[in-house]
């Protein structure tokens, strides 16, 4: 029996470290490591110890003999790796380094924003003992996309935040929740604070099409949608019109792959969720049978990965649709399914789910390669798409899609752009407006100024991508700090809480977040589900706020 990893793996390595016989690849040192789409345990060199399993924040790794039915071909993936990346020799487990004495006194951390990059920076901080952390976001929720962005039916790897918690306990750390850098405390102030800020702001917009219609009524970001059934609180009031039989998602990445999820499978199934409540109701009263996603290349290049893709194929009462002639190959294509095996698996996939059947009365999710969005259709509403064929060339050395020529309209009352997330600037920091990022070097921006995640490489890697890009900050962080070169604080913990009482009196500490985590918590084990979250930023605030102000009367009537 071998252990294997499955379709919520998060990329964060943490079983890589636990592996007693290094059968886990690719590991952080590798190369392959930044655009593998999952890890893979050798079944050949598994001992089939656990430890991985145990280790592992999103439930992602299971024995071979206890997957279920959608699982089964995780077993094959995992072992095909190996095929074009056999085992290293000579391996040698890694002995830890102790870190080096210090005589500088307690380091201070500002980190700003409560995502996956900011929790793995403040673990990366907190595995010592000479370090304060304080944790800012704007929101009076913590843990960014994790609460706001992943799919609500992916509940493993939701499991990850139970790992941040260890960080939230220490009493070394401190969280400040609706408190936004700029509004109650600026830049400067922050610095006057702590050695050094960590910028863990994300890419909280997203990209535009640059097409005429972009702007009708019906035409939305991909962001929106998800932030919307997701319960963002800055999203919550937000409507879209699921009036009609078909939606054009533009992309086909991991977040399209979500919404066409959400918009297609079983409204009951989603109820078992923590989906919002407003878009459950939504949802239950939507028209839309068909979900058509555009992209722009060919299978071989497509942005989603291959767990999400073949994960498609088990909704219930949905057929999933890729025309066959859509699955001739370029030669790099062609090449490229020779030589890779996950490029391999992608276009199989596409072509299992081609000579599927399409069976009456299911719901629809239709994958159109070599096909991009020339103009939305439309006077007052979005009517449809007006969509144009690509074809692929050799652009020296890279696939290009080129336009054709060829148009095709193609009608739709919902269209959704997913082509990607964008960074916005924070006031005081430097920011690259062209590519949407805080420009750095290693995670350095400026003197006690560091950044790390989506903010600092752009939007691409999964959840466990970013404790790598943490641990890289936070080393040239640590280092800064050593060598002297970061300027001390002219206020410390004391100081910064008496500015913050005076700026934002009412702000949401991590009592006020355990209430709302308990409340939401308590309200979902009466339906049957992992919580009900609550979407109104008021209602927040207010029990957060509540539950914050309890300990200070009670050292009152002390």
């Amino acid at each position: 029996m071998a252990y294997v990893i499955t379709q919520t793996c998060c990329n964060d390595a943490s079983c890589v470290a636990v592996c007693p016989v290094n059968c886990i690849h690719p590991s952080p040192d590798e190369p392959e490591f930044a655009t593998a789409e999952m890890l893979h345990i050798d079944p050949k060199t598994c001992i089939d110890c656990g430890a991985c399993a145990d280790a592992c924040p999103v439930q992602a790794i299971l024995p071979d003999d206890k997957l279920g039915p959608s699982q089964t071909r995780f077993a094959e993936i995992n072992a095909a790796w190996y095929e074009n990346h056999p085992m290293p020799e000579g391996w040698q487990p890694l002995v830890p380094t102790p870190a080096p004495p210090r005589d500088r006194g307690t380091l201070r951390v500002a980190i700003v924003g409560a995502g996956p990059a900011a929790c793995y920076a403040a673990q990366e901080l907190l595995e010592r003992s000479d370090v304060e952390v304080e944790m800012f976001d704007r929101l009076p929720t913590p843990f960014g996309l994790v609460r706001a962005g992943v799919a609500p039916d992916h509940p493993g790897t939701k499991a990850v935040t139970e790992s941040f918690e260890w960080s939230f306990r220490r009493e070394e750390f401190a969280l400040h929740l609706d408190t936004e850098i700029g509004r109650d405390i600026t830049h400067v102030e922050l610095l006057d604070h702590h050695h050094a800020v960590i910028y863990a702001t994300g890419a909280s917009s997203d990209r535009r099409l640059g097409i005429e219609g972009e702007d009708l009524p019906g035409s939305h970001a991909a962001t929106e949608f998800v932030a919307w059934y997701n319960g963002h609180p800055d999203h919550a009031g937000r409507a879209f019109d699921l009036s009609g039989d078909r939606a054009v998602i533009v992309g086909n990445g991991n977040v399209a792959l979500d919404v066409a999820r959400i918009l297609t499978m079983d409204v009951d199934e989603l109820a078992r969720t923590d989906i919002a409540d407003h878009a459950l109701k939504a949802l239950r009263e939507s028209n839309i049978r068909e979900v058509v996603l555009l992209g722009r290349r060919g299978p071989a290049q497509a942005a989603y990965s291959n767990p999400e893709f073949l994960a498609l194929g088990d909704l219930t009462g949905v057929d999933v649709v890729v025309d066959e002639a859509d699955l001739e190959l370029d030669p790099v294509s062609a090449r490229a399914v020779e030589e890779d095996p996950a490029t391999a698996l992608r276009v199989r996939l596409a072509r299992e789910y081609a000579g599927r059947p399409v069976r009456p009365g299911h719901r629809r999710i239709v994958f159109r390669y070599l096909a991009a969005p020339s103009e939305l259709l439309g006077d007052d509403h979005v009517t449809g798409v007006r969509v144009e064929r690509t074809e692929l060339v050799d652009d020296g050395g890279r696939l290009a899609a080129r336009p054709t020529g060829r148009f095709e309209d193609l009608p739709a009352t919902l269209v959704l752009r997913s082509i990607g997330y964008r960074g916005v600037p924070v006031p005081g920091v430097p920011f690259d407006d062209a590519r949407g990022v805080v420009p750095n070097t290693g995670g350095r921006v400026d003197s006690g100024v560091y950044v790390t995640g989506w903010a600092k490489r752009g939007p691409s890697g999964v959840i466990g991508t970013n404790k790598g890009c943490a641990k890289e900050t936070v080393a040239a962080l640590l280092a800064d700090f050593d060598s002297g070169t970061l300027a001390a604080p002219r206020g410390d913990r004391g100081a910064l809480d008496r500015l913050l009482a005076q700026r934002r009196p009412d702000r949401v500490d991590l009592n006020g977040w355990r209430a709302i985590d308990a409340a939401e918590r308590r309200a979902g084990h009466a339906q049957g589900r992992p919580r009900v979250k609550i979407t109104d930023r008021e209602a927040l605030v207010e029990l957060g706020r509540r539950r914050r102000r309890l300990p200070l009367l009670a050292s009152l009537r002390r």
